[in-house]
This record gives structure tokens, sequence and C-alpha cells, in this order.
């Protein structure tokens, strides 16, 4: 039994919904409340805070290497709010002295003061959501930030103390050419920053530029150029000196998120909040999606887990393969039946693995293997 547990902290709340994205918030009008979240984010914060405490009962673990805030956007909520759950989180828990501690962050949303607050309330790894750097392909994506804000928010954040600062991309959105995508990444890489994630868009059913896409309004760029733009974004980022460890994630050496690592190293987690997901030792669950069941499962002394699984040793399997090829360290070989060494090894020879680490006794991709990573994953699988 692991006994380290992450946390991973949902704040449902986002100002306006993106039109792509899919994820579970909420805008103040959906959830027919005042659009200033100042109150909001006291009482949201109890709820978390109760959930916490749960978490001491039911888990062994004794030390908190991380805690991550994600959304949403958690910087719509009080700094000294997030700082309580931290507190709470320390006084059920051994929190590790290096515990890497990561605020999501809209760069409309923070201002040098609350920036030094975040500081102040333990938090001391932020990431922008900047997705672009060029006003049409932010239009596009919905995404109402002015790009200038991102480079004053990452400066800003640098100031406060923040040493680890990421920010995110997205590529492949309608309309964006390979100039607008240049234009993104050397924007980004000339800001003071340690960590970069670069995610292709997904198009998901249900979202606002589903239906875009669906009813023809805007066509989707195709899988050559979308791929072309990773190679691109691979190549400049690891020339800055920010290197891939992840399919989608790069960065300074040292400077790699260890909560996401947790995650794709199959660790323990405990998610808190409406939607949260939770691991511990093969066992999977999730809370009630929607802010008010959360709140009424928690105010009626009510666990918030909707469903649960357990995982066997054979799914157990397929998942750690299925994480550990998305990683720059690969897969020991030792772990893989003669049937998987011998479909790899065809990839290998077509040049989608590395050699070098093969010869070693390890799994690696190659930059054309991570175009392909599911395929393999599946085939390996099958």
């Amino acid at each position: 039994m692991n006994s380290e547990l992450a946390f991973y902290v949902h704040i449902p709340y986002c100002a306006r919904r993106c039109g792509y994205c899919d994820f579970n918030t909420y805008t103040p009008s959906e959830l027919s409340i005042s659009s200033d979240l100042s109150g909001v984010s006291r009482d949201y914060i109890d709820l978390l805070i109760a959930e916490i405490n749960s978490a001491r009962k039911i888990s062994k673990a004794d030390l908190v290497p991380t805690i991550f805030f994600g959304g949403g956007t958690p910087t719509l909520m009080e700094p000294a709010d997030l700082g309580r759950v931290v507190t709470a989180i320390k006084n059920n828990f051994d929190l590790a002295p290096s515990a890497e501690i990561t605020t999501e962050a809209n760069p409309d949303t923070v201002t040098p003061a609350k920036l030094a607050e975040l500081r102040e309330a333990g938090i001391n790894r932020i990431s922008f959501g900047m997705q672009s750097a060029v006003p049409h392909v932010l239009a596009a994506l919905d995404r109402t930030h002015n790009p200038a804000n991102v480079a004053r928010s990452v400066n800003d954040a640098r100031a406060a103390g923040f040493d680890e600062v990421s920010v995110d991309l997205i590529y492949g959105t309608p309309g964006e050419s390979m100039s607008d995508w240049q234009e993104s990444i050397d924007v980004a890489l000339s800001l003071p920053i340690s960590h970069i994630s670069a995610y292709a868009l997904i198009v998901e059913q249900g979202t606002k530029l589903g239906a875009q896409v669906k009813r023809g309004e805007v066509v989707m760029p195709d899988d050559d150029e979308t791929a072309d733009k990773y190679v691109l974004a691979d190549a400049k980022f690891g020339a800055a000196g920010l290197n891939w460890y992840e399919l989608s994630n790069w960065s300074k050496a040292g400077s790699e998120s260890r909560h996401n690592l947790a995650y794709w190293n199959g660790d323990n987690w405990w998610g808190a909040g409406p939607g949260a997901h939770s691991h511990i030792d093969g066992r999977r669950w999730w809370n009630v999606k929607h802010p008010t069941a959360y709140k009424e499962k928690i105010s009626s002394g009510q666990s918030p887990m909707h469903e649960e699984e357990v995982l066997n040793d054979e799914q157990k399997n397929s998942e750690r393969m299925m994480l550990e090829i998305r990683l720059a360290k690969g897969i020991d070989a030792k772990t893989l039946d003669s049937g998987q060494l011998a479909i790899l090894e065809s990839f290998k020879n077509q040049g989608h693995l590395l050699a070098d680490s093969w010869a070693a006794g390890r799994i690696v991709l190659s930059t054309s293997g991570r175009l392909i990573a599911d395929r393999i994953v599946r085939e390996i699988l099958s």
C-alpha cells in the first residue's frame, strides 16, 4: 500500500464557458448565483474541507507530496480560501516539506496583489491557460483573455516568487495556420517559464465548437497538419531547453509537474470536489458532478461518491502500459510478453521507437512514435 497521497482539488467555476470546453465547470448564470464569487468561495471551500477531513478516515497514507487546484478557474476563488484547503490537508496529513502546490490560472483573473496572496497561501507553482498568442485563434476557441495579459501575468508571477511557471497551449484550432502556431510557440518561449504543455484540440460532442463543426460552420485542420505542428513544437521547445517528459508536456530539468507524474506513474491520489476522480491501490471512484448535488451530499454528512470500480490485475497492467508509454522513460521491456515485444519490434524497425533505448531494455517512443502512440497501445493490448 502506497503511503503517499496526492490531492487534486476541483474548482468548478468559470466566468464564462469556452466553446471547446467539456470540463465539469459552471458559470454563475448556469448556477443562478452572483457573478461575484467571494461568498461562493467561502462556502464552497467549507465543503471541500469537509471532504478532506473524511479522506483522513479512509486513507492510510501519511505523506502528501503534491496538491493541485484545477478547474474551472481556481483563481476566481479567494487566495486565502485556497490557503484554507492547504491548511486542512496539513491538519489531516503530513505535507511534504518540498510539496509541490499548483494552481491553474486564467491570465485575466490575477493581479500582482492576488499572486502575492497565492504565494502567501502556500501555492508555489502556477499554470496559465495561454492557448494561443493569436487573437483570431483565441476567438475561434471562444477565449476572451487579452494575449498581452499572458506575458504580464507570467512576469508578475515570477516577481511574486513563483519559481515554477507553466503555460498551456492548444494547436489544431480551425483557422490556425502554421505561422499562427509558430507565433504562439515563439511568444510562449519568450516568457520566463519553466514548463509548457501543448495539446491538440479535440472536438467534444455537446460543446459549442462541436456543434459548429457538425453544422459545417468551421472545418478542422487535417491530421497531417496537426502532426506537423506537434513536430515543430517539440523541436522548438527542445532547442529552448524544455525537454519532453510526457506526450504533451515539456520542461526544464527538475521542473516536471510532479503532480501529473503521480497520475502517469499510477500513484494514489484523492480528488476533492464535484466530479473529481480518486484512485487508491487499484480502487477508483468519482464524485457526483453537479455542485448542488455535491453540496447536498456533503452537508448531510454523506459521501459525495457517485460510482466506483475496482481494477483487476489485467486492467491494472493494461492501464500501466497505456500510461508508461506516454512518458520519456518508457516501459521496462521485462514487463511485456513475447507477443507484445514482437509487435513493438516492428514499430522499432519503422523508426517509431528509439533503437538505443530498445537495446537497453526500454520501450521509448521516438518523435514519430509519439504521433501514433494510441495506435501502438491498441495493438499491444489487442
